[in-house]
């Protein structure tokens, strides 16, 4: 008996010891490029443009690593959103890739574009963010046009929108300027020349966590298959503004996408040739993904949280906060500072409110200044068409030019929109 149980006890043991291999070895297969303490034991290894970016001087710091998506639609706050995250040193800020996957399959033939779907669209949209939660940037290849060469291109959309794309080792003239007051918008383009991919993905290796904005994706349960994927720990910013907002900014952004709707605005009659399923759509994927998201399913468990923009721009240090303590990361000095200089800019010039993706304003200004710039008439076609999502997210409708035109009474109901969490 006494060697019976001993034989038991060494059986278990050796059972233990091949599931704990086995589920090394599977995380090991399943996580990006040099992460983790395997380093480059995978596949990875083996290829050319991974190896020189596994050295032990360019590993991330063994913390779990944080993927964060800025979920919104076009003109809907993000860009100033995101750079609440692109100022965290640890973060490694990618702003729209979605915008190649886009323009690759927009400029393919027109006997190509009809066999692709929406399925086949998304598909590609979730591949490339899965890469480049993964830090292979390399995946981009199959969308940025031309394509690059070596692992270099000069087309990559809005570098100077993340601090990593334009720092060493990406940019080697980034170190000093950096430092300065200077956007990079300014100097980024000019100083750091054409993209290297690897010297990108490598970067990325480098920074403890990835975070990606996007406006290009329709609804959040489009996100599914990667919430529940292993590799990723992905927590989903759902940012929110006001639909009448969302039009009017389009219509100064876009003049010539919405000449019908300015037309409107200037003589108070609405042209025949005006579309409006643009909005009605903005708002469908707009409230489908907020109704979604609070419902709290098990696939979005602790990975989702809902913010309005003017919730942001009234009060952007405890609304980053709540960011920050959501994704589960400390919020920087340095992200600090970056909202007390970039919520309070009455003195802007012109070229920075000229600029169609501006991160410089007066936040408290500029959330309702939209109340002076649409004629009542398109206003009140936009809340007949967007009523519930209006409901939904706490936005107050008005009845008259004069309600319109009042500032001092605000449109945003007083809500609390809390996180999903068990």
């Amino acid at each position: 008996m006494e060697c019976s149980w001993k034989t038991v006890l060494l059986l278990v043991c050796a059972s233990l010891g091949v599931q704990y291999t086995a589920i090394r070895t599977l995380r090991d297969s399943l996580s990006g490029p040099c992460q983790g303490t395997y380093r480059c034991q995978t596949r990875h290894h083996r290829d050319s443009r991974w190896r020189a970016l596994c050295d032990d001087s360019w590993m991330p710091v063994e913390s779990p690593r944080k993927h964060i998506l800025l979920f919104a639609t076009t003109r809907s706050g993000s860009s100033f959103t995101g750079q609440l995250l692109n100022q965290h040193p640890g973060i490694f800020y990618v702003f729209e890739p979605l915008y190649h996957v886009q323009q690759a399959f927009t400029n393919s033939s027109s006997r190509l574009r009809r066999t692709l779907d929406r399925r086949a669209l998304l598909g590609a949209y979730r591949d490339l963010l899965l890469n480049l939660y993964t830090c292979d940037l390399h995946f981009m290849e199959n969308y940025i046009r031309p394509e690059p060469r070596d692992h270099v291109t000069s087309s990559y959309f809005r570098r100077s929108s993340s601090h990593a794309l334009c720092s060493p080792p990406v940019c080697s003239e980034g170190g000093d300027v950096a430092a300065s007051d200077l956007p990079d918008e300014t100097w980024c383009p000019k100083k750091c020349g054409a993209l290297n991919l690897t010297l990108a993905s490598m970067s990325c290796l480098s920074r403890e966590h990835v975070a990606i904005k996007t406006v290009r994706v329709p609804e959040v349960g489009d996100l599914r298959t990667l919430t529940e994927d292993p590799r990723l720990d992905l927590k989903i910013i759902h940012l929110v503004r006001d639909p009448r907002a969302v039009l009017a900014s389009r219509m100064m952004a876009f003049s010539d996408q919405f000449r019908a709707w300015k037309i409107w605005n200037a003589t108070g009659r609405q042209p025949r040739y005006v579309d409006l399923t643009q909005i009605t759509s903005t708002c469908k994927d707009m409230a489908a993904s907020a109704e979604t998201g609070l419902q709290r399913p098990a696939w979005l468990r602790g990975r989702y949280l809902l913010v309005r923009y003017e919730d942001l721009a009234f009060n952007p240090k405890d609304k980053a906060t709540e960011i920050y303590r959501f994704v589960g990361l400390e919020m920087e000095d340095r992200v600090r500072l970056w909202i007390a200089k970039n919520t309070n800019s009455n003195g802007s010039s012109p070229s920075e409110w000229n600029y169609r993706y501006s991160t410089t304003r007066d936040s408290r200004a500029t959330a309702e200044s939209w109340r002076l710039r649409l004629g009542f008439d398109i206003v009140r076609t936009v809340q007949n068409l967007c009523n519930d999502t209006l409901a939904l997210l706490g936005y107050k409708q008005v009845h008259s030019a004069a309600e319109l035109r009042n500032l001092s009474h605000s449109l945003v109901e007083h809500r609390t929109f809390q996180p999903v969490t068990w």
